[in-house]
């Protein structure tokens, strides 16, 4: 749905009278750096053209209305209470960011609100960080005449997912949501949060997403154990070296330390993060050479670690990567998001887009008996108010 689709939706919902504000916070895609976020190490997400519209009118009493064009729920709270409730679905979400941010001193109102979304639900593009930043920056727009700095959204997007919904989650996804930038991909260090852009020119070639169609719900998958896995190894580690993260560790020191953790998938989550560390820093200085076979190559290296070593692919996944790698014009290819399901992203000529969707499309079909979905996207804004 367009932003003057939402708009007039609103006034369908809500009433004509008031000051309408709206905004749009994108999705996001991780080019590379699966699962080390929360590892202390690099990622390189951006920010997608497609993403979450809400529009928003303050209220002059304490009550929050929630709705979306996407859902048939409705939800109807008071900011006296804004905890967890099951059976609110989506909207705990947004519930979580305005009482974080109500609880961390924050102003907050009463507001309508309605969102209308255009990333598939559960693909893996980070539809649920999208709409805590939409929330987020909202809240902030409107109630907060000195501006919340947007690292501190950004933190409290992560806190609502971790606290509040109970997913364990890094930070990347909010970051890239909340910082993104048009054109550029965002190098993240996500032990210190220093980050910087870089230009992610792919020449004669594009970024396909192709959504497997495969649901997950990431608090219900084994997104939570593989981070106690990485946990675990890292207690081992540390009484053999001086770190706070595994991914402090380059591939020279970890592979004469690898032997000390004696179970096999523990040993494995770890080895995934530190090569997949060193896998993002190379990608970036194959990208910035413009050598994108190499990067292509990098690409299919990330998802061999996450289905061999990390263990978070699937069928369905697993399918469409191998797929891809079969047609012509394609040079690369791997999982993006959690994994489980969701959403995996291909680098293919320009000229050959067409046919690729084609072929994937009818060889997928044939071995799983669902239908994948593509899109194409440049890469966008981060979170913000549409004037």
């Amino acid at each position: 749905m367009e932003a003057l689709q939402v708009m007039e939706e609103f006034k369908k919902l809500y009433g004509e009278e008031g000051n309408i504000r709206l905004f749009h916070s994108p999705g996001r895609v991780n080019l590379i750096g699966e699962h080390i976020d929360y590892n202390g190490g690099y990622v390189f997400p951006c920010a997608l053209e497609f993403g979450t519209y809400g529009a928003v009118r303050v209220r002059k009493d304490d009550k929050i209305n929630l709705a979306s064009t996407n859902f048939d729920l409705k939800i109807n709270v008071d900011l006296k209470d804004l905890s967890f409730k099951e059976e609110h679905d989506w909207g705990n979400y947004a519930k979580g960011i305005i009482k974080i941010m109500k609880e961390g001193g924050f102003k907050v109102g009463g507001m309508d609100i309605l969102v209308s979304g255009n990333i598939p639900n559960a693909s893996g593009l980070s539809s649920s960080a999208s709409l805590e930043l939409l929330i987020a920056v909202m809240v902030n727009n409107l109630f907060n005449e000195e501006r919340i700095d947007r690292v501190e959204l950004v933190k409290i997007g992560q806190k609502t997912e971790n606290q509040y919904v109970g997913v364990n989650c890094g930070i990347m996804d909010q970051f890239a949501i909340g910082m993104g930038k048009k054109d550029k991909a965002i190098l993240l260090d996500c032990a210190t949060l220093n980050y910087e852009y870089a230009d992610a020119d792919l020449k004669d070639y594009a970024l396909v997403i192709m959504n497997t169609n495969k649901r997950r719900a990431l608090n219900e998958s084994k997104y939570n154990e593989r981070r106690a896995e990485c946990d675990e190894a890292l207690d081992i580690l540390k009484n053999y070296k001086n770190i706070n993260a595994l991914c402090e560790l380059t591939v020279e020191e970890f592979e004469p330390l690898k032997n000390n953790i004696k179970k096999e998938n523990v040993r494995n989550r770890a080895e995934h993060a530190v090569y997949e560390n060193e896998r993002v820093k190379e990608a970036i200085k194959v990208l910035n050479e413009g050598d994108l076979i190499t990067f292509g190559k990098l690409l299919t290296a990330s998802h061999n670690s996450l289905k061999d070593l990390y263990e978070v692919t699937g069928e369905a996944l697993d399918a469409i990567v191998e797929e891809a790698l079969k047609v012509k014009g394609c040079i690369g290819a791997r999982m993006t998001g959690a994994g489980f399901g969701g959403c995996a992203i291909a680098v293919v000529e320009k000229e050959s887009i067409d046919n690729f969707k084609e072929i994937i499309g009818e060889n997928y079909f044939k071995r799983t008996g669902l239908h994948a979905d593509f899109y194409l996207s440049n890469i966008g804004e981060g979170t913000c108010e549409v004037k």
